[in-house]
Formats: C-alpha cells, structure tokens, sequence
C-alpha cells in the first residue's frame, strides 16, 4: 500500500488518510492508495463505515502539478471516484482547508461530507482551460442544481463551508478535530443504519427547473463576457450532460470534453500562466538565505487615488498605515477616500462593515515627516516629477529610521537618481503598484544599482504579504511594463493616422482577448499624462523617432479622456460608457493631413499585428538588457497588469506560438515600411535564424 495513503480501523470504522504534503495534491502514489484503501475496507467484514482524512492544513487541494504534461498513469482518476461511489459501504469525506479540482470530485465521489467551517471548495479547472474531467460536471448539479454548478463550474472560484452546507455540498459542518468529527458522524450513520448515499443517483436538483434555458442564459453571458475562450463552452457542455444522459453517458461525454480541451492552444497557454507566475518570484542571484526585515508598519507618502490604494494594500494585509499629506484638509480627505472605497465593497457585498472598521483603524494620516521615525516601510507616491521626488526623498531621508526601506512607487522615473537624493542608497526600491492598486495585482520590483539583497528580498517578501503577483525588474525607462505600453501605444495611435477608428482598433484588440482597448484605457488612464510621458521623451528622440501627434491635438482641444467627458469616446455624465466622439474625425483627419499619411482601410489582423508585434519586440530588448530576469516574466506583468490574455499567455509565450521567424520576417517587413521604430531586436533575430524560442533562454 502506498505511504502517502494509509488504512486504519478503529472499531467498525476504518479511516483512510493522505499525508502528502504540502498539499495531498492527486499524484499517482494517492490514486493508488486511495483505491487500495477504498478496496481492502470495502473487502473488510469488520468495516461499517469508512472516513477519509487528510493530514496537513488542507484536505486535498488538487491534481499533482509535477504530472502536469507527463503521459498519464494508472489509476487515473476517474476510475478511482467511480469505486469509491461504487463502494458498499458509506464513507464520508472529512473537509477542511481547500478541496479543489479532483479534491473536491474525490469529496463528491464520497457518500457524505462534512466540512470545517473554514473551509472552501470549488472546481477551479476552468482556469487552466480545462473543465472537471473524474465527474466534477456530472455530479455538483446533482448536488446543487444546474444553475449553482454553471456559476462554479464556469467561473472556477471557490464558495465558503458555510454556502456549501446551504447549497447541500457538504452535510455538516465542524470546529475542531477532524478525525473526531469523521468518527462521530460515521458511528451516527452506523447507529441510524444509513447505508451509501450515491451522488451520481440522485436526480431530485436536476428535476422542475428549465435547465435548458439556464445553458442557453450561460453560454449567451460567456460569449458576451469572454468571447473566444475555449474551455467555459466545453464546461457548459459538460453540465448540459448531467440532465440529458444517464450518469455513465454525461461520464463519457465529460471525458470527450475533456480531451478537447487538453489539446487547445488555450490550455497550454494558461497553464504557462500558472507556472510562470509562481516562477516570477524567484530572483535570479538572491541567496535563499538572505535575510528579510520585519514589516510591522508602514507609510505612504500622497493621499490621492494611487497613494490610498497602496495604503489600502497594507491595511488589507493587517500592517498599520500612515498617508501623509501636505495639509490637514488634504489629509482628512484621503482618509475619507479610503473609507469610501471600502464603503464601496460593503455595499456590493464583498466587505462586512465589521471589516470596514478594522481595517480602517489601521490607517491614519499624518502632516508631518518627523511622523514617520518609527515605520518600518516608506512608499512615494507623489507626481511623478523628478524635483517633487527629490524633495521627497531628501526628507524621507532625514526622518526615517536606520533599516526602513524606502520605496518609490515611479512608474517610469530613473530609480538610481532618485537613490542619489538619499545617504541610504542600498535601503531604496521600486514598489511600482498599478491603478487601482487595491485591486490590480502586479507588483514591479524595482532593483536599483544599489538596492541591497536585503532589501530586495523584503520587497518581494512585502508583495507576497499584500497578496501581490510581484516580479523583479531593473531599471530604464517605464522598467518592463510602462516602458512596453509605450510601444503599443504609439502604434495604436499611427493606426489612427493612418485609417483606422478608435471603435476599431479597440474592437480588434477586445476580440484578440485583452481586457481594455488601448484607446478606452488611454480615456480611463487620462490623455494628459500620456502626453506628458510622451513631451519629456520628446527631448532626447532622435529624430528619426517620430511620434504621433493626436494626444497633442485633443490636449488642445481639451479633450483628456473621462475626466473631461471627452476624449477619443465621449462619456455621458456618471457613466464610464464610451460613446463614439463626433468631434474626433476631423482631428484624424488632420493629423493624417499633417504626418502625410493617405487613409486607408486597415484589417483587424493588421491591427493586431502592429500592437503585438511591437510589444514582442520590445520585450526582446529588455531580455537583452536583463531588464527582465526570464520571458515569463514579461508574460506575468502583462497578464496582471495590463489586461493581456491569460488564454493567450502572454506577449511573448503568444511570439513562441506563432513562431519567431513569422515574427521576425513581418517586424523586417514593418521596419522597412515604417522606420526606425521598428529595428528588429538583435535577440529576436538571434533567435528566429537559430529557429529557438524565447522559452529556450
């Protein structure tokens, strides 16, 4: 019998328990043991009842990431559940922790299931652009119905212990021991003579509800939410099994399914998602041993939207916060500004007002630098003008204690200058936050020239401690996001120029996956501070580097996106809904006029490859720079900061997909139409004539 899975009896109750950590993930060793313990009980006589238990924080949180890609072995794991609901004998699966994907299909495939109150459930499959393939999407509507199991199924989040007892997927819940709780519950069904209890038999959720109309209402959202994503249609068309086949059918179905969705593009994408972000922490050359300093407290410097979300960050993690601001007013503001957007979530059922409070006594507001002697973590985030920062960091400077880590939330400035305006350069980061930086999850680690390992590795330590997808970058201009955006931008823009229409080229893009339009973005994000990005770079182009000139015309105009109501849509007062501006063509117009440009009509394939291609380009240089530590990286920042396709995975996983001679040959094609933006990168042409990938690096 395999050591991760063992067999006991106590009295007429045999246990069977996984120990194998961290997560009793489903590897081949726990299928086997599962079966043999399941079977040796079942063979028993002695045996009236049989609970499964999991040793460690979690029940079973899942498949074995290690199998991932690796030819599949027996016993997979739908032959496994099958017996185990099979069995002849009731068991219970005891719950605590998480028990996700195959953990929760094991925990379905059980007769009962009791769980601990702070435990979660859920079929994340869809995620990695697969769907519950060992009857996750035949037996959770049996248990909750068709339109919970869609919800589940389709968007993969986890619900609470309490909401699964309300929803019947769990029987019970518990404090306390888990084995007692398994024991006591499997001797009450002993002693009331309740034999096994099939999920796969029941058919009472499934019966006087249109289920039909619940799929069709499905399908309609997901193709309106997530247009071109692969596994959710599969998901709904596995649960559309559930109702209209017998059991053993929807189980064969589920599989075809399945196997669908194994061999999409789209799951090889996001499941590089997945693994990249988890490698993104790793910075290359730390020593695993290198000491972090201890985060008890913590400030921020601005009280405006940026500066009280990044407060809210640590408040959120439970480390107390100042916002400093320049006045009083200014700083009761913020602090109201941090109530209301935890106000907001109160309202939309997200945040208790009990949380509200907590979290709220963890902020407070300051006026005065010499307030800051005691914090243990200090982030700017003021305008980004370099004399504002200097200022800034001169005082931070003469007030903070020895050890506090002093970070500049820039997302573009140089970060070794702004050192320079210290005596501490090696306690100076980067903790690049993106807006809405309570809600968005990347994290830029800026590494200056001078930023101690120490330093480093708490920065990272204080990403993962808000809950941040953090990843270590140098230093340049707009690092790798900002400094990529950029390219992506501009190009957006010369297709305007050159034919095309904002509702196009966003059209295009929203289709292609990502979350925003660039022009949308642009009006949410503010014309007025592309602009000024876009002047100060002005001064050092060479001129051979020409730039749009349509940020500078609707500036003019006064036209800077949302905050004006006009910009390339025009906005209706209190609605953020983009309306097509009926001044902007004639802006077009002339600026096409002014560069020389003839319009022309422009395809959505050509569109996309303008923007990706510049992106991919890009982003070989900042590898070549070592900018970035690996590819993924880049991926990772794009995902989570910028609203790129998780299902595409990322500029640079999407180059390898399409090839990088394809690439090379049409950025040459672009470089010998368009100019010099468009110089190949030396690495990508490496690359492409030694017929590698950027995943080979």
């Amino acid at each position: 019998m395999s050591e991760v899975v063992t067999l006991e009896r106590q009295g007429a109750v045999a246990v069977v328990r996984v120990n194998n950590p961290p997560v009793n993930a489903l590897g081949v060793a726990v299928r086997s043991g599962l079966q043999n313990s399941f079977n040796a009980a079942e063979a028993d006589p002695e045996v009236k009842a049989i609970v499964l238990v999991c040793d460690g924080n979690t029940f079973i949180a899942g498949a074995d990431i290690k199998e991932f890609g690796k030819p599949p072995q027996s016993p997979s794991l739908p032959e496994v559940v099958n017996e185990i609901e099979a069995g002849s004998k009731p068991s219970i699966a005891v719950i605590h922790g998480t028990a996700l994907g195959g953990g929760l299909e094991v925990a379905l495939s059980c007769h009962y299931r009791i769980a601990r109150k702070d435990a979660k459930v859920g079929l994340p499959e869809v995620k990695l652009g697969l769907l519950p393939g060992a009857g996750g999407t035949q037996r959770l509507p049996r248990v909750v119905g068709v339109e919970k199991a869609l919800d589940m199924i389709v968007s993969g989040n986890p619900i609470a212990a309490t909401e699964a007892e309300q929803l019947g997927v769990v029987d019970e819940l518990f404090e306390g021991d888990l084995l007692a709780a398994g024991l006591a519950f499997a001797e009450k069904l002993i002693a009331e003579g309740k034999g096994p209890r099939r999920t796969g038999e029941r058919t009472d959720k499934l019966e006087g509800v249109d289920n039909a109309a619940l799929v069709a209402a499905k399908r309609a959202e997901i193709e309106k939410k997530t247009p071109g994503l692969f596994s959710p249609q599969r998901c709904v068309s596995a649960v559309e099994a559930s109702f209209t086949l017998p059991l053993a059918e929807g189980l064969k179905r589920e599989r075809e399914l399945f196997a669908e969705c194994l061999v999409s593009p789209q799951r090889a994408a996001l499941v590089h998602a997945f693994f990249t972000e988890r490698q993104a922490s790793k910075v290359d050359g730390l020593p695993a041993d290198t000491p972090v300093r201890d985060i008890k407290s913590a400030a921020v410097i601005g009280g405006g939207t940026m500066g009280v979300g990044i407060a809210m960050c640590f408040a959120n993690a439970g480390i107390p916060v100042k916002i400093l601001e320049i006045s009083e007013a200014a700083r009761d503001a913020a602090i109201q500004r941090a109530r209301d957007t935890y106000g907001m979530s109160v309202k939309r059922g997200s945040l208790t007002e009990a949380a509200l409070e907590k979290r709220m006594a963890l902020v407070s507001g300051i006026t005065d630098y010499a307030d800051l002697a005691d914090v243990d973590v200090v982030v700017e985030a003021v305008f980004e003008d370099m004399g504002v920062k200097q200022k800034v960091f001169e005082a931070l400077d003469a007030h903070c204690k020895p050890g506090a880590i002093l970070a500049s939330n820039t997302s573009s400035l140089d970060l070794n200058q702004i050192a320079r305006f210290t005596k501490r350069p090696e306690d100076v980061v980067g903790l690049h936050f993106f807006s809405p930086a309570n809600v968005m999850r990347l994290l830029e680690v800026v590494r200056g020239e001078q930023t101690s390992n120490e330093v480093l590795a708490t920065a990272m330590a204080i990403g993962k401690k808000l809950k941040k997808v953090a990843v270590p970058v140098g230093v340049c201009d707009g690092f790798v996001g900002n400094r990529m955006i950029f390219q992506y931008g501009r190009e957006s823009e010369f297709l305007l120029e050159e034919g095309a229409t904002p509702e196009q080229v966003d059209a295009a893009l929203r289709k292609f996956g990502m979350a925003m339009g660039p022009f949308a973005m642009r009006d949410l994000s503010g014309l007025d501070i592309g602009l000024a990005i876009r002047t100060r770079q002005r001064q050092t182009l060479p001129a051979e580097y020409k730039l749009p000139t349509i940020l500078d015309k609707m500036a003019e105009a006064g036209m800077l996106g949302q905050k004006t109501g006009k910009g390339f849509y025009v906005y209706e007062k209190g609605s953020r809904t983009p309306l097509p501006n009926p001044e902007l063509p004639a802006i077009l117009e002339a600026a096409s006029k002014e560069q020389g440009v003839e319009r022309r009509t422009l395809s959505d394939e050509y569109i996309i490859e303008r923007t990706m291609y510049a992106l991919i380009n890009e982003g070989a240089k900042i590898l070549e720079e070592g900018i970035a530590q690996r590819a993924s990286d880049i991926d990772v920042i794009y995902i989570n900061g910028y609203g790129f396709p998780a299902h595409q995975g990322g500029p640079m996983f999407y180059a390898d997909a399409i090839g990088l001679d394809r690439v090379y040959a049409r950025i040459c094609e672009f470089h010998e139409q368009l100019g010099a933006w468009w110089k190949p990168a030396p690495l990508l042409e490496k690359l492409a004539k030694e017929g590698r990938k950027f995943a080979d690096l």
